[in-house]
């Protein structure tokens, strides 16, 4: 949606709230956008910004990252509360607080701090509808009273109360201020001189410069008691007297507002958990799950995946006989069609993987992952928070890197960063497969087919080795606090298809589009590069001729071709990195697609695809054509055993991407960390390539 006209005033509205509250999905319900959604908390890391009208006046709102508190415990925590505290504090016309209907409780401790901030508040009260299942009824009127500003029920799913909300950022919102219900509390010097904004903006702005979860600072330990000493106070002391007054007047007022009606529940999720949280069947099943959705990956695409292949198979035949004969159509044929078709013939495996972790984070299962998983990942350096990034790479490691900002703990957020590369990302997946292919037979073994069980594996080699490396990570680095797991497990609920397509097409899209680019220019160049050379490829003709004066025309032509590849520029710098590559089991053809996928994963094929299509003169798919490819050194199968298992493990554990390496930068701010990342998942990529390949050789 574009931006509104600047001709009215601009009402800016804000979205807080704690994690998995529903922002996200009330605000995408109330600009109409198609911000990422999930029925697990970390899904917005950083601000989003959306736009629409209100009887003709022109609203913004922007949607905060998910915050337990006003005290930044990460680097999304600490970003919404450097937005509310911030030079000026310009922060909302309305600030909407959305609570869960669900757990209002613990949503009221957030709701009644931000009080003291003397806000434009409104509350929201979301889920209203899962509410009534679950036997939770609210007064409306009497919660409004209680909190003194205005409340609003909404289900953002189903639409309930929106338009009442629309029609409530019209309204001047008064600024709340500190509650009476502290004033006989004999705590309340330490509370006001802690909690209030309004009574000592130097204590919040003191906590929130020492409390930086990045912070490697060797003065943090000084500052920290500097300020301890100036204030006369311990500030951890202070917020956990905090936290016990409000959760005082909470538990003073809240049964006056909600009655639950265990009568009238219809849940179901308490029943589900029962088992899928279990600490035996619970794992069983997440396992199962896994399996069940990387054989699908291979049952559900494998026919449209052979269409498109034998399809741009013959488009090429079919282009080069419409187009007259010449360095553009050989362009054409031999560099564009190969490089993007090897990209678009995996969109069905993409399109089907991001539609079943669609599935899973919409019902909830996500959460349950997180929460079986802590216990476990406290042993290698990181906590249950950490599998969202974890998963969330086996899609993309750029945006899975950004959501580890929900992670508190600073050690665990870098150890996390720092694996999570590890893990299976959908780029990866058009090599494995193209490969897996190669040397892994399409049959039956039982049920399960056996490429979809060779991709499993590589997922879970990605897994173990990812824990693996944390907990060496773990041994070097050292924590200041244990880590602890705060979330609430959502209700389960039917995937909204909406939300699953519109996630299945903005992903799929955005990995053609971003593929796509870099393997078209990819092709151009590799093209041009193959057709031109030096003055061996310029007098390749007569070379070949006088070499091979017996040969038939047929025999001339694969022979004049395959001298003129080796001597032409792509040849020659080939020729010079094949020494570093040759102990692992490539040929200067897959080190030239080795190192252009450099700039991402999925560009090896298109590589592939290009360098194979100008050495071959032949209709043939992808596929076949790298069956039949010949090591000119060793006379064996290019793609033979030994080298198709060191390819997929150097590609496992390998950062051939250098959006990661940006992102990685960006979010630990460190050089050193991002060259560490680096250094040891290359290292470690062609040990265990070498070792594989000299042991099936």
């Amino acid at each position: 949606m574009s931006e509104p006209r600047t001709d009215s005033k601009l009402i800016r509205v804000a979205l807080l709230g704690n994690p998995n509250t529903g922002k996200t999905t009330l605000f995408n319900k109330l600009c109409g956008l198609r911000q990422k959604t999930g029925n697990y908390p970390g899904v917005t890391v950083d601000k989003k910004r959306g736009y629409l009208k209100v009887d003709g006046n022109n609203v913004e709102v922007i949607d905060l990252p998910g915050i337990n508190s006003v005290y930044p415990g990460s680097k999304d925590e600490e970003l919404v509360v450097k937005y509310l505290l911030g030079p000026g504090k310009i922060v909302a016309d309305v600030v909407v607080v959305v609570l869960s209907a669900i757990n209002l409780k613990r949503n009221l401790y957030l709701l009644e701090q931000l009080k003291d901030l003397e806000l434009p508040i409104v509350a929201v009260v979301n889920m209203i509808d899962l509410a009534k299942k679950r036997g939770i009824l609210i007064d409306k009127h009497k919660l409004e009273s209680t909190l003194g500003v205005p409340v609003f029920l909404v289900s953002s799913k189903k639409d309930d109360g929106i338009r009442e909300l629309k029609s409530a950022f019209l309204n001047p919102v008064s600024r709340t201020s500190v509650g009476n219900h502290f004033i006989e509390e004999d705590k309340l010097g330490l509370l006001t001189k802690f909690a209030s904004v309004n009574k000592s903006q130097r204590v919040y702005e003191n906590f929130l410069n020492l409390t930086q979860p990045l912070s490697n600072d060797g003065k943090f330990a000084h500052k920290r008691q500097a300020f301890i000493t100036e204030e006369g106070v311990d500030i951890r002391q202070l917020k956990k007297n905090e936290a016990i007054l409000r959760y005082k007047w909470i538990n003073a007022y809240l049964p006056q507002c909600v009655t639950e009606r265990k009568d009238l529940a219809t849940d179901l999720t308490s029943r589900l958990d029962r088992v899928l949280i279990h600490p035996v069947y619970g794992y069983m099943i997440f396992l199962f799950i896994m399996f069940f959705l990387f054989q699908a990956i291979f049952w559900l695409a494998s026919y449209p995946m052979d269409w498109i292949d034998a399809g741009f198979a013959s488009l090429a035949g079919y282009v080069e006989g419409a187009l007259p004969t010449g360095y553009f159509t050989d362009l054409v044929t031999q560099g564009i069609i190969p490089g993007v078709g090897g990209v678009v013939i995996f969109i069905p495996q993409i399109a089907i993987l991001f539609l079943l972790f669609s599935i899973l984070e919409e019902s909830g299962y996500m959460a349950r992952i997180v929460y079986l998983s802590d216990r476990m990942m406290q042993y290698f350096g990181m906590s249950g928070k950490s599998v969202i990034p974890l998963i969330s790479g086996m899609a993309c490691a750029v945006p899975a890197i950004m959501s580890a900002r929900t992670i508190e703990n600073s050690r665990d957020r870098l150890i996390t960063i720092l694996v999570t590369p590890l893990l299976t990302c959908s780029a990866r997946i058009p090599v494995y497969v193209i490969i897996i292919g190669l040397v892994v037979p399409d049959r039956e073994l039982g049920i399960f087919n056996l490429q979809g069980i060779a991709l499993m594996g590589m997922y879970l080699l990605g897994i173990i080795t990812a824990l693996i490396a944390g907990f060496c990570f773990k041994l070097i680095l050292r924590s200041e606090y244990k880590s602890f797991l705060l979330m609430e497990l959502p209700e389960y609920l039917p995937p909204d298809i909406k939300n699953v397509m519109v996630s299945v097409w903005t992903n799929s899209k955005a990995f053609v589009w971003n593929a796509g680019k870099i393997i078209l220019a990819t092709s151009i160049i590799l093209f041009v590069l193959a057709t031109s050379g030096g003055e061996k490829f310029d007098n390749a003709e007569e070379i070949v001729h006088e070499e091979n004066s017996k040969l038939s025309d047929e025999q001339y032509k694969a022979e004049l071709t395959a001298f003129k590849l080796e001597n032409s520029y792509l040849g020659v710098m080939g020729r010079v990195i094949e020494p570093v590559i040759k102990p692992i089991g490539y040929d200067w053809k897959i080190g030239i697609a080795v190192l252009s996928s450099l700039a991402a994963r999925e560009v090896f094929v298109g590589t592939i695809s290009t360098i194979y299509a100008i050495d071959s003169d032949e209709e043939m798919t992808i596929r076949n054509r790298l069956k039949t490819e010949v090591n000119a050194r060793t006379h064996k199968a290019a793609f033979g055993l030994a080298t198709c298992i060191s390819l997929l493990i150097f590609y496992a554990f390998s950062l051939q991407c250098l959006s990661t390496v940006a992102v990685t930068y960006k979010e630990t701010g460190s050089l050193k960390w991002t060259a560490i990342q680096f250094l040891y998942m290359s290292v470690l990529a062609y040990i265990a390539a070498f070792i594989a390949y000299q042991l099936l050789k």
